[in-house]
């Protein structure tokens, strides 16, 4: 992106796809009311996650009001690029008038109805349009209301089908060496989030890890990439522990929170044939993959790999509602299946199963995406937002890596790309560029030292080089070169 279009956009002198968004929500400055009292209750009131709340009270306020497409309003009128998706989630866009209407429609008709012993048709039909999503033989679907409960559902499932079918001593879980998936306690147990978990470590089942591939590439170039050693560790430990072993457990293509760690093609397909081999069950922790972030409805149909579980949420209702789903193969359902005597029943439910307003929204969701998928829309934002990554930070003195799949991207910051030295983490580097994005007009979040970027799915190629021009500008603000 010019230089000159960059700055027409930021002074409103432009016109363009990119800034027709910024023109119309700038127009509704002052409209907004309640900062001061937004901020004071916040201060007073709020316990933030992920937080140190004794640095955020020294931190610069900010309020989000509005939004419209990939852009976001603060309570005195500036305009965000939503650089992080609004935590991944965000699809296609903020404010979708099909995604509005579509939940407006069921708001007429009924807002939540439950399904212990119930249903309603639009969480039926959901089911139907997951399980038609999802490869063969997945026909099972299990609603909840966010990640981390999609993946204690299938962790629960899994243990209680082996003491169903006769094997109780079927009891471990191996997951991936840096996994997240989610902070309940089955979630973290299963997991290997590092200091984000460890203080709880005491009260979480034991589990097994192997070590994750190494894998780099960006812009369509694969520097390097090794999964022979991961794969030999899983095999070594399956060979050992598959007779007590529940199930394998991983986030496929991508592990976001441990900063974007990248698995080789391929790779989710060879421990799937593992876990088959061995007779242990495979869950596929697809929460933050799915639903296009990575160009495909689904990381695992792309692999041609069917787990015997699959967790979704984030994108499912692409950022409007939480709703959460846990898709089991038919084979496990029939374990279930009994008298009320035998207790085979599955003893587990959320107040908001199946929530209608929310199946609502993702069914939209997923009519608006097939398109973008199939006629190569998101393959095009995705190659451009890799060739914008590469053009401004391949060379930067201050980016050690970049990794890079789908519209998904980590910058690894350094004091020098060359040597193997960090910044003290009293510095707070990446803090310190995301607070300087915003004096940009967009809006980052740091893991470490790390940049995550995750853009919406809907930003077009204009947006994307705003994304990745304004990340530069506020990097140089912090890290001169």
């Amino acid at each position: 992106m010019s230089e000159p279009l960059a700055t027409a956009i930021e002074d409103g002198t432009a016109r363009s796809p990119a800034t027709d968004h910024v023109s119309r929500l700038a127009s509704e400055r002052g409209k907004s009311i309640g900062g001061a009292r937004t901020h004071a209750y916040d201060r007073n009131h709020v316990w933030h996650p992920f937080t140190q709340m004794q640095e955020s009270f020294d931190l610069p306020a900010l309020a989000i009001v509005s939004g419209r497409g990939g852009w976001l309003t603060d309570t005195e009128g500036r305009v965000y690029l939503d650089g992080n998706a609004s935590l991944w989630t965000n699809v296609h866009g903020h404010n979708d008038p099909d995604l509005n209407a579509a939940l407006q429609r069921q708001l007429a008709r009924v807002a939540h109805s439950t399904m212990l012993g119930l249903t309603h048709p639009v969480g039926a039909e959901l089911a139907a349009e997951l399980a038609l999503l999802a490869p063969a033989d997945l026909g099972r679907v299990f609603f909840s209301d966010n990640g981390s409960n999609a993946v204690e559902i299938a962790l629960k499932l899994s243990f209680q089908y082996w003491q169903l079918v006769g094997r109780p001593e079927k009891t471990g879980v191996i997951g991936l060496a840096g996994g997240y998936h989610g902070d309940t306690f089955g979630a973290m147990a299963a997991g290997d989030s590092g200091f984000f978990h460890d203080r709880f470590r005491p009260w979480c089942f034991p589990a097994a890890h192997f070590p994750a591939p190494h894998c780099d590439e960006w812009g369509g170039r694969v520097r390097a990439a090794e999964a022979s050693g991961s794969l030999h560790a899983l095999r070594t430990l399956l060979e050992k522990g598959a007779k007590q072993t529940a199930c394998v457990i991983l986030e496929p293509s991508v592990q976001g929170a441990a900063g974007m760690r990248l698995q080789p093609p391929g790779f989710v397909r060879e421990v799937a044939r593992l876990c088959h081999t061995h007779g242990v069950h495979l869950i596929l922790d697809e929460v933050f993959v799915a639903f296009g972030r990575l160009g495909s409805m689904l990381v695992c149909t792309e692999e041609g790999v069917t787990p015997d579980f699959l967790c979704l949420a984030k994108g499912l209702t692409a950022g409007y509602l939480p709703l959460a789903a846990t898709i089991a193969r038919e084979e496990i359902f029939s374990a279930f299946l009994g008298s009320y005597e035998s207790r085979r029943a599955f003893f587990h439910g959320h107040t908001f199963t199946g929530n209608p307003s929310a199946a609502a929204v993702a069914l939209e969701n997923i009519r608006k995406l097939r398109p973008l998928v199939a006629n190569g829309i998101l393959r095009t934002r995705i190659a451009c937002f890799g060739r914008l990554l590469d053009e401004m930070f391949a060379a930067h003195p201050h980016v050690r890596q970049i990794r890079q799949r789908g519209l998904t991207a980590a910058l690894d910051l350094a004091p020098s790309r060359d040597r193997d030295e960090a910044f003290p983490m009293s510095q707070r580097v990446g803090l310190q560029v995301c607070l300087r994005a915003r004096e940009h007009g967009l809006l980052l979040r740091p893991l470490g030292d790390s940049l995550l970027l995750v853009p919406p799915l809907c930003l077009d190629e204009d947006e994307l080089g705003e994304l990745v021009h304004r990340t530069t500008r506020a990097l140089a603000d912090v890290l001169p070169v």
